[in-house]
Order: C-alpha cells, then sequence, then structure tokens
C-alpha cells in the first residue's frame, strides 16, 4: 500500500526529528554561552524550539495516528508520542536552568520511541500478511 510506504518514511522523519530535538535541548543549555561567539546563537532561540516541537508533533500525529486507526492497533506508540509532547511542553514551560536540560531531552527520547514502535509494528502487520483492517490483539508475534 502507499499508506505504508509513506507512513514508514514519516517514521523515520519523526525518529529523526525527535532525536534531534533532544540532542538540541541537551545541548544547548550547556553551550548557550559560546553559541554567539561561532555565530550560531539562533539556536538558542525559543521560537526554533517551538518549531521544531510543531514539527514533531504533526509528524507524529500523523504518522502513529494513521499507523494506529489503519495497521497496527496498538496504543503503545500512542501513549508514548503523548507522555513525550507533555514532557516537553512541561519542561519548557515549568522547568528552567540546567533540570530543564535533562527534562525535555527525556520527552524528545520518548517521542523518537514512538515512532520505533510505530514503524516495528507496522512492519509486522505488513510481514504477516494481516489486513490494514483487523484488529489488533494477539495476532502479532513479537
Amino acid at each position: 500500500m502507499i499508506f505504508e510506504k509513506g507512513n514508514s518514511k514519516l517514521d523515520s522523519v519523526g525518529m529523526t526529528a525527535s532525536v534531534l530535538c533532544a540532542i538540541h535541548c541537551a545541548i544547548v543549555p550547556i553551550l548557550i554561552t559560546f553559541l554567539p561567539l561561532v555565530g550560531l546563537g539562533f539556536l538558542a532561540n525559543p521560537v526554533l524550539e517551538w518549531s521544531m516541537i510543531i514539527f514533531a508533533f504533526f509528524i507524529g500525529v500523523y504518522a502513529i495516528g494513521l499507523s494506529y486507526t489503519n495497521t497496527h492497533h496498538k496504543p503503545l506508540p500512542v501513549f508514548l508520542l503523548i507522555g513525550g509532547f507533555v514532557i516537553i511542553i512541561i519542561g519548557h514551560v515549568f522547568v528552567s536552568g540546567w533540570h530543564e536540560a535533562l527534562v525535555v531531552p527525556i520527552g524528545g527520547l520518548m517521542i523518537a520511541t514512538a515512532h520505533f514502535f510505530n514503524f516495528r509494528y507496522s512492519g509486522s502487520c505488513r510481514q504477516s500478511g494481516h489486513s490494514p483492517y483487523h484488529l489488533g490483539g494477539s495476532q502479532h508475534k513479537q
């Protein structure tokens, strides 16, 4: 199906974007004093950070939402996606200083993990020959 090929690419984009976001959120607070010196001060811009979060959100909702409803019906990727975004938002809004550099990357890695499980679950449905409209559950081998 065209949906399945495109969705696995979206999961790859989502995993990459989430991992890059986690790395960005972990490193920028440490290097914030040096970034302007090397011309990379824009990396600490809140607009860039929120743009990355919004981008990851739309990719995640689209890729994981379509796979959940049309392919695997397993809630783990959905829960990881929601949990990751909740942690990121809590980290950006309610946590400050070096604690933010610990909290926010955890959310990004949770989102990357959600895409990984979504990719695995979607692949196991395709390989096992199940209809994209089957009822999830014990039909899959892990």
